[in-house]
């Protein structure tokens, strides 16, 4: 494979690394709404896979206006992250502390597209290419404002629960030592007066 030389190749490089990456988050978001106990965080996933669908179109126009191909790239950091979420989903229960893994699972790819698209956006602007960076940057706010929903979303409730439910099995645990401990000592002081009464 031939090396990156110009700036002009970097952007239409980048271009194709974001529409593979956009590409493998259509499939993913469906599964991440599934995994979601909230019916809030699962609306918010459904709402973004939408958004999704249309940051992949845009990525065609632009494409298209070029007469540019958007396929031949492959995003290893959207695969990396799409894995580990699947793993996080496979390792935790399904309740609240899920829900709190797949928002920062859903951060990381947030953050990465924000990165991406930042990047992308002010190349088209070095590049003169102004139909591509007004496109971009819509769709670098929508990355924005569902970053923002998840960040609203994780500390309204979903947070304050997982942690809730850490307490609620400390606690539980807690009781369980003092019964068990009660109990013992129960049959500690019985098996004491026993001894006692034998020496008698």
């Amino acid at each position: 494979m031939a090396k990156v030389t110009t700036m002009e190749e970097l952007f239409w490089d980048e271009l194709r690394d974001l529409y593979d990456a956009e590409t493998q988050l259509t499939r993913a978001l469906p599964k991440m709404a599934k995994a979601a106990s909230s019916s809030e965080l699962r609306a918010a996933f459904e709402d973004h896979l939408a958004e999704t669908e249309g940051h992949v179109d845009r990525l065609e126009r632009i494409f298209e206006a070029a007469d540019e191909k958007p396929t031949g790239k492959k995003c290893a950091a959207m695969a990396g992250l799409v894995k580990e979420g699947e793993e996080m989903v496979d390792d935790t229960a399904e309740d609240a502390v899920r829900d709190a893994g797949l928002i920062m699972a859903a951060q990381k790819v947030e953050h990465y597209e924000i990165s991406g698209y930042g990047s992308a956006r002010t190349h088209a602007e070095l590049l003169g290419n102004q139909n591509a960076a007004e496109l971009l940057e819509e769709t670098l706010q929508e990355e924005k404002e569902a970053d923002e929903k998840l960040t609203e979303i994780a500390e309204s409730s979903i947070n304050e629960e997982a942690a809730g439910r850490g307490e609620e099995i400390v606690g539980a645990g807690s009781d369980m030592i003092s019964r068990t401990v009660g109990s013992e000592s129960g049959r500690s002081g019985s098996a004491g007066t026993r001894r006692k009464t034998g020496t008698r």
